[in-house]
């Protein structure tokens, strides 16, 4: 069984996952920062100083300066700005993720493609086997091919 379990951890494919998965998950907490941190504060400045972090609506009848002090105290909170900067990480994974399979895919060689199976009777142009001598409905001698 482990022999087994070891043959399948060390396949080329799930070795390559797991990499992925790492490099993917190091690649969202840089986009992250980067939309925290870079993005949302000219955002923000722009709309009249807003931390977009900072926007939230509390459920309970207190009113709450900070999202910390309401989970703190135990209020349930919709978090509308955290929410807003998921949204805007997700775009950019999205959009980055979007360029390098474009570019994957240039770099991919592209599949031939198959001569045709079938041509049209000169006559009644129907269409026929490429082998075909003579039509079968027309029954009209063929060209060799």
């Amino acid at each position: 069984m482990w022999k087994d379990f070891r043959t399948f951890i060390m396949r080329g494919n799930v070795v390559d996952l797991a990499i992925g998965v790492i490099i993917g998950a190091a690649f969202g907490k840089i986009v992250s920062s980067l939309v925290s941190d870079i993005i949302m504060p000219p955002i923000g400045l722009l709309l009249g100083q807003v931390d977009f972090s900072s926007i939230f609506i509390t459920l309970s009848s207190k009113h709450y300066d900070t999202i910390a002090a309401a989970k703190a105290a135990g209020a349930p909170t919709i978090n509308i700005g955290l929410f807003i900067n998921a949204v805007i990480d997700f775009v950019i994974v999205a959009f980055v993720v979007f360029l390098a399979m474009r570019q994957v895919n240039k770099l991919m060689p592209k599949a031939p493609e198959a001569p045709p199976a079938t041509k049209d009777c000169p006559r009644c142009a129907t269409p026929i086997p490429v082998k075909a001598t003579r039509c079968p409905h027309c029954t009209s001698e063929l060209a060799a091919a």
